[in-house]
């Protein structure tokens, strides 16, 4: 394995709506996270017609609601963090732990006063917070009363926001993010725009002027940041998932060509260069669009013009292939997206194709295209664990699936591309995003809870803990370590 660059942001990634808990304490209001159902079935349950956001435990779980109680936990866990070595932790502030509606003009101080106590803490580890203002955990009440980011209004809110939480840590955090995922609404604009079909998620008008509204608040966070001190860095945080023509036929490739402008890049290519691309005509008339049926001004434009952000930061989990002739049908999943099955991969329990030589690509095809520095903020392998009576993991699936993508991101720093850094997703055991569940996990660390919310809670280092430490220490490159294999 090469050697990362010295100053290498080595750590991990999590969620406040899939860790913290403590949902209704210290003054903490609803987000659409809470509202959200358990199991696989979640995304089927709140893409029907009639859901209009009702928490309703009679007839759904909510494993959110609980987390892995992080809110109580948080030392313990950072002080794991710690003795892996991390460099750095990328975790989201709650916006309704802040401000509990959402459209308060007052912040909750119990809700900082958190965050103060979990930024000090990573800290006096050395850890450096990295922080996303807006991780799916929109206010319910914004949701429910506002439509979601549709609404203009939100630009207000989020911004006030935003400033509350920069100006409070912005001598204590340097590395920031504005909104987690932004590119997902293109398939589920419920957790990154608030929306469901009830109040407008299959109109994509909706979902286009949704992103308008999230990209002049973006714009307005870098500004803000920048304004408190030049040296803040705001990012960017996208899903990426490199992507193929099934084959050689042109139309394959075209279809290629446009699905990567489609997903891959259209709110990277307005939030990093500052302007909408050409092919948003192209874009928008797929849908009998216009750029004059969204609601934009020219201060606006310009406001993103003068404030792009000033790195990339992407989840990259798998890979996907396009295939538009009916010459294969065999669909796989994959991270809110599918595609057809690249008869070249393996595939994850849950489906999600593994594709280690695609973060390579991904890295390359970023920086190739933008010039500012990358940032893998998200990677990792959703899998059943079976621990031992002595509760170990011998997560070896995971190691080989991590090593074989930090070797990818060797070779793309030796092929020249800008990393600032790599937290894999879910450094400890979480509730997934995609399915509710804490039976797909992604962790360094196993949590003692299961899907029905039973469990200690304790913590419990995997053999993957003891790997990435190693890792981490030997800053990428792999050595012998007994302990590696004796923990």
């Amino acid at each position: 394995m090469a050697e990362f660059p010295e100053g290498f942001l080595w750590g991990g990634a999590t969620a406040a709506n899939q860790i913290e808990g403590g949902y209704q304490e210290d003054g903490r209001g609803l987000s659409i996270a809470d509202a959200l159902p358990g199991g696989k079935q979640r995304f089927a349950i709140v893409n029907q017609p009639d859901f209009d956001w009702t928490i309703d435990e009679d007839k759904y779980t909510y494993p959110n609601h609980q987390g892995i109680d992080f809110y109580h936990h948080y030392k313990e866990d950072i002080a794991l963090f710690a003795e892996m070595g991390f460099k750095c932790y990328r975790f989201s502030i709650a916006w309704s732990r802040i401000f509990p509606n959402g459209d308060e003009t007052q912040p909750n101080e119990a809700g900082l006063k958190f965050y103060d106590r979990v930024i000090d803490e990573c800290l006096a580890h050395d850890i450096q917070p990295i922080v996303t203002i807006s991780h799916y955990e929109l206010p319910l009440n914004l949701a429910q009363r506002y439509g979601g980011w549709k609404n203009s209004y939100l630009v207000e809110f989020y911004t006030n926001f935003a400033r509350t939480v920069l100006t409070r840590y912005a001598d204590k955090v340097k590395y920031w993010m504005t909104f987690n995922e932004i590119n997902s609404a293109a398939q589920f604009p419920v957790m990154g725009q608030g929306m469901v079909p009830a109040t407008g998620a299959n109109d994509k008008k909706n979902v286009f002027q949704a992103w308008h509204n999230q990209f002049v608040a973006s714009a307005k966070a870098v500004k803000i940041a920048h304004d408190l001190k030049k040296d803040l860095k705001v990012g960017c945080m996208i899903i990426y998932a490199t992507s193929y023509s099934y084959d050689a036929n042109p139309v394959n490739q075209l279809a290629n060509l446009q699905h990567n402008q489609d997903f891959n890049f259209f709110c990277a290519d307005v939030q990093v260069r500052g302007e909408y691309p050409a092919y948003t005509k192209r874009l928008l008339a797929e849908y009998g669009l216009t750029f004059a049926d969204l609601k934009t001004t020219d201060g606006e434009l310009a406001l993103i013009k003068q404030n792009p952000v000033d790195y990339v930061g992407f989840s990259y989990y798998m890979s996907t292939a396009v295939e538009t002739t009916g010459a294969t049908t065999d669909q796989v999943a994959g991270n809110l997206m599918g595609g057809v099955k690249n008869p070249f991969l393996k595939a994850s329990e849950w489906g999600w194709q593994i594709d280690p030589t695609g973060l390579r690509i991904a890295l390359n095809e970023l920086y190739d295209r933008y010039q500012k520095p990358l940032f893998v903020v998200e990677n990792g392998l959703g899998a059943i664990d079976q621990p031992d009576k002595n509760h170990y993991v011998t997560d070896d699936y995971r190691i080989d699936y991590l090593k074989a993508h930090i070797q990818a991101m060797a070779g793309a720093i030796a092929d020249g591309v800008d990393l600032m850094g790599y937290t894999p997703w879910g450094c400890i055991d979480l509730v997934s995003a995609s399915t509710g569940e804490m039976s797909k996990r992604y962790g360094f660390i196993y949590v003692d809870l299961d899907d029905a919310g039973n469990g200690t809670l304790a913590r419990y280092p995997k053999k993957s803990f003891y790997w990435y430490q190693d890792v981490i220490k030997n800053n990428g490159l792999e050595k012998p370590n007994k302990d590696s294999e004796q923990a």
